[in-house]
């Protein structure tokens, strides 16, 4: 095997600078020719957009949740074949997953999961030496976890570096690998979801992303990082079981990108080119007809941003009712189905007329409504799962879907993941069905099972 390197940047808590730190180190990796392969921990999309935006490679989604651990690992290794380097940025602190077991869908499940190496992110701003017992607890609650070395983050005068490194490695025999000062003109921008998208940035921060850069060049021991990561091996794990490469051959599927709609994991838009399905992009924004398809798949974004362009494009809203009425299986999630609505009410209280598929209108609030992992079982059969049948998948969103239309999914959030101590924390009824439609909060991954993708394809071939 060439030689691979991999490792998690791990944080003591959310907010650290993570995300910041990582875009620094795969864009430096990346002007050393190495080929990066960014990840992250966890469903979020935003912080794998900015990854995106950074390298030119699409980043991919960990999440232990919805992912059986053998078929995660094969998605992995996967895209590992073609790379030098695998830059994973974890979710929240080090320990913090699901509940409050340390060895579900937290990062520190994830490096052991993988067998990478941890570099543990530190905060070094107004704090001495009382930042060795903060390592030398997050080394100690696990020590199974490779923690093989620390970055220290704002700390803007190498004076004040060198006694925080002097205390780390002093009394937690372990390397400090560099600093990052304060950079005011690099801080990701934020809205009601988290980070504002890096669609809607790309072109006014190549300049930031280049002085990031030469800022961890110069205050990062790279050469020492690459050492600390190598790998031995990859994870056992293959993808073999999901997907049937003819199942999808003649196929075509029209699939949602623009502006208002972007939330897709990669690794779900593989599996169908996998299967043999043949993807067109459309812009439920700019364009006013659909390509000829027999799938039709509607992401999550931002409708509620763009909801007046969105309702003035009456001949998309045409385009996607004939395809209904064709018998055309919809698939939506979150923003998708607040755009298949009959309406959208935007944050100022103004209404906008949407495609009127699904009976109901969105309506969007000041608070997230729902936000975390949860299980959906299906009330009736479904595009993606029959009657009886769960999807694990997650929701995030601010808005509400009001409605009279009977739901077709009963969603559980447990308290804790532990069978023992397993109790519903919340349950709700969501998702809706107009046919072949199918529109929901819910986010998922098509590699949670195999069956999921299959039924979809098989509705999708009897148009053919």
């Amino acid at each position: 095997m060439q030689q691979k390197h991999a490792f998690v940047i791990a944080g003591t808590g959310s907010g650290c600078g993570k995300t910041t730190v990582a875009l620094g180190i795969m864009r430096a990796l990346m002007n050393r020719s190495l080929r990066v392969q960014p990840f992250k921990i966890g469903p979020d999309y935003l912080d794998g957009g900015w990854h995106y935006a950074v390298t030119g490679v699409a980043s991919r989604n960990l999440d232990a949740f919805m992912l059986p651990e053998l078929i995660l690992n094969g998605l992995f290794n996967q895209v590992m074949a073609e790379q030098n380097i695998a830059v994973i940025e974890g979710v929240m602190g080090l320990y913090d997953g699901y509940g409050t077991d340390p060895n579900y869908c937290s990062s520190a499940a994830m490096a052991k999961q993988l067998g990478c190496p941890v570099v543990l992110l530190v905060d070094g701003k107004a704090v001495s030496t009382s930042i060795a017992a903060t390592v030398m607890g997050f080394q100690q609650f696990d020590p199974a976890v490779n923690i093989v070395g620390v970055l220290i983050n704002r700390v803007n005068r190498d004076s004040h570096f060198q006694l925080l490194k002097q205390a780390i490695e002093g009394y937690c025999g372990i390397p400090v690998l560099g600093r990052l000062p304060v950079m005011p003109e690099v801080t990701l921008p934020s809205r009601h979801l988290g980070l504002i998208s890096a669609q809607e940035q790309v072109s006014q921060r190549e300049e930031c992303w280049i002085r990031l850069a030469q800022q961890i060049e110069a205050s990062v021991d790279l050469d020492k990082l690459l050492t600390l990561t190598q790998l031995s091996s990859l994870p056992k794990g293959n993808i073999d079981s999901l997907v049937d490469p003819v199942m999808g051959q003649g196929l075509t599927l029209a699939l949602a990108e623009d502006e208002a709609f972007y939330f897709y994991y990669p690794d779900n838009l593989l599996l169908l080119e996998k299967a043999g399905v043949t993807i067109k992009r459309f812009s439920p924004l700019h364009d006013h007809w659909l390509p000829e398809c027999q799938m039709i798949y509607l992401g999550g974004g931002y409708p509620e941003i763009y909801a007046q362009a969105l309702s003035c494009n009456h001949a998309m809203h045409t385009a996607l009712r004939q395809a209904q009425q064709k018998g055309i299986p919809i698939y939506a999630e979150c923003g998708g189905l607040m755009y298949l609505g009959d309406t959208l009410i935007d944050a100022d209280g103004v209404r906008h007329g949407m495609v009127g598929l699904i009976a109901g209108e969105s309506q969007m609030g000041d608070h997230l409504k729902r936000f975390g992992y949860c299980e959906a079982m299906a009330l009736c059969d479904t595009p993606l799962v029959a009657k009886g049948e769960t999807l694990r998948g997650h929701e995030f969103h601010y808005s509400d879907f009001i409605t009279a239309q009977s739901p077709v999914f009963q969603c559980i959030k447990w308290s804790d993941p532990k069978e023992t101590l397993k109790t519903v924390q919340k349950s709700w009824l969501g998702g809706y069905q107009n046919g072949n439609t199918l529109a929901s909060y819910l986010h998922i991954h098509f590699a949670q099972r195999p069956h999921v993708l299959q039924r979809w394809l098989m509705m999708a071939r009897r148009l053919l």
